[in-house]
């Protein structure tokens, strides 16, 4: 179950973000409520204006 969770989260942010799903990974807390991810192709300023016009 954790990782089909996990695996919907990179999906999900990846979508909002418009980015293909090998752009996003999860970088830590593949186990815990608190996730850390990697996100390339995008900089810290555009993926915080994305998430902002949610």
């Amino acid at each position: 179950m954790e990782g089909k969770a996990n695996d919907a989260l990179v999906r999900m942010v990846a979508n909002a973000l418009g980015l293909s799903r090998s752009a996003v990974c999860l970088h830590q807390g593949d186990r815990s409520r608190t996730k850390r991810l990697e996100i390339t192709g995008m900089d810290e300023a555009g993926v915080r204006a994305r998430l902002t016009a949610l």
